[in-house]
């Protein structure tokens, strides 16, 4: 039976005081943790996995262990023995790419940033993938990206690409930050239509030291583009020419601001470590079922320690799944099987029938030099587009 909490015409301000605080213990709307679910899956033979986010308000929660999940089936407790509850490592059902995009217009080329811009860069890098696919790309004034380390297997190719930056010469000395994080974002798609699972998620990093100057571009299309787009989007900005504010409009998930090129480090590790913590909130969580047949709903609730280290935070979410003919010899360390043809993150569509992904009506047209399976400029190389 539901619980319910009368208040009567007559209560007085401590009594309707008293009757908020036991409806918010009531709802778990104190604080708790929020469960977004992503996918789920049900394979014989008798496989149950789901694939979800944790949040408490808009902050990532990572580096829950599996026992600290109760999973629930038709409100009844399943024993963790029983079902062999694992967390198993999200990179075995979904893709994540993270695309930095580096200014390298002439205030940054010809200042002497660039060394500062280069080891920045390379920690960032470093950071990065550990956990997904980086890929780098350059900017300048022109209507062009220039593919420095385009997305490979190869864990050092981002890191090696991103020394040739330090011979890098722009074609037009101006800033056409508009147009880059546009095709940066077009980028991104494409490289993610690629990647090897079904589930696909994008992350898109620009590094500038300025406002637009080329107007190939308007504001306006860049900030739909990044207002529409699914994926996150961080922003760094360099020097005192950029404010925060402007920046912003870029960074709709986070900026980090470096007033000269010996903050550019700690600048670019504050969006790196941000993008550690979201990835570390996605938890594939497996379990062999009890159940045998019919349909039933699993509930799963995550406990995790406050944020002073006192108390609890919960959280839950709910779904349902089919048990038809389930059976016994479940592994629960089997990497799931998700459908992408419903729900979210679906696999992009090359045909262009998906929903596009910053992609805009712009005035303008900007192009990427060279193609997404082009080779990284080697160190010392003189790279001049």
């Amino acid at each position: 039976m539901a619980n319910h909490v009368l208040v009567t015409p007559a209560a007085g301000p401590r009594a309707l005081w008293t009757t908020v605080v036991a409806l918010l213990l009531l709802c778990g709307c104190g604080g708790g943790l929020t469960l977004t679910e992503i996918k789920s899956s049900a394979d014989k033979p008798s496989n149950v996995a789901v694939y979800f986010k944790i949040e408490d308000g808009k902050e990532p929660v990572g580096g829950l262990t599996a026992d600290q999940f109760r999973i629930y089936e038709d409100g009844s407790l399943v024993s963790q023995f029983e079902s062999k509850q694992t967390i198993l490592n999200p990179t075995v059902a979904a893709s994540h790419y993270t695309l930095l995009l580096v200014d390298m217009s002439g205030s940054i080329s010809e200042s002497g940033s660039t060394d500062s811009v280069v080891e920045a860069a390379t920690a960032f890098t470093e950071n990065v993938e550990k956990y997904q696919k980086v890929g780098v790309y350059a900017f300048d004034g022109s209507d062009q990206l220039y593919p420095i380390a385009p997305f490979s297997n190869s864990a050092a190719s981002a890191k090696a690409g991103i020394q040739s930056l330090k011979s890098f010469k722009p074609r037009d000395p101006s800033t056409n930050l508009n147009g880059a994080v546009v095709k940066g974002l077009e980028e991104l798609k494409s490289s993610l239509s690629r990647a090897e699972h079904p589930m696909r998620f994008g992350t898109l990093v620009v590094f500038t030291d300025g406002t637009d100057r080329a107007n190939r571009v308007k504001l306006e299309d860049m900030e739909t583009a990044v207002g529409d787009t699914e994926y996150d989007v961080f922003a760094i900005g360099l020097g005192v020419e950029i404010k925060e504010d402007q920046i912003g409009k870029v960074g709709k998930d986070g900026t980090a601001m470096a007033s000269d090129k010996g903050q550019v480090t700690q600048a670019f590790d504050k969006i790196a470590k941000r993008i550690d913590s979201k990835m570390k909130a996605y938890y594939l969580l497996s379990y062999c079922s009890p159940a045998r047949a019919g349909e039933h709903e699993v509930e799963i609730e995550a406990i995790a320690p406050g944020p002073d280290g006192k108390g609890e935070r919960k959280g839950r979410l709910r779904t349902k799944f089919d048990a038809a003919g389930f059976a016994p010899n479940c592994d629960p360390n089997r990497p799931p099987k998700f459908d992408t043809s419903k729900g979210e993150a679906l696999a992009p569509k090359s045909d262009g029938a998906s929903k596009p992904s910053g992609g805009v009506k712009a005035s303008g047209s900007v192009q990427v030099k060279g193609n997404a399976g082009a080779q990284p400029v080697k160190p010392g190389d003189d790279f001049n587009p």
